[in-house]
């Protein structure tokens, strides 16, 4: 069986490696991009099966990229975590707007992290 693809987005060196040591030891093909713009041209190639990403970044931000997304046929079905600072309930409320599957504001740990992860991939592969 494949390892599942997991797309993380940040524009900051720092939160990738974070993410990437948080999910490193489960198993998951883990792959990168820092901005909305390689996000899109990456999902494209890479077909992943969750898509962890930030709001605030340059170029495109994570709303703009997460309607991108929604709008393709190749990852319009595929989840998205909107992973940002701003908990304020009208940034949650554009999230979901966009077409993210969840929500999760920074800082957040490695368990809530893997939570969130296991339970998407696990609704993926039943649908």
């Amino acid at each position: 069986m494949p390892k599942k693809k997991i797309l993380l987005v940040d524009d900051s060196s720092t939160v990738l490696l974070l993410h990437r040591m948080m999910l490193s030891h489960c198993g998951y093909e883990l792959l990168t991009a820092r901005d909305g713009q390689e996000a899109l041209d990456k999902a494209a190639v890479e077909r992943p099966d969750l898509i962890f990403l930030d709001v605030l970044m340059p170029r495109l931000d994570g709303f703009q990229t997460c309607r991108a997304l929604r709008s393709r046929t190749e990852t319009k079905e595929v989840p998205i975590i909107l992973v940002t600072t701003r908990s304020e309930p009208h940034y949650v409320r554009q999230g979901f707007e966009s077409g993210c599957t969840d929500y999760i504001t920074k800082p957040f740990d490695g368990e809530e992290l893997l939570a969130k992860v296991r339970s998407h991939l696990e609704e993926a592969r039943r649908v």
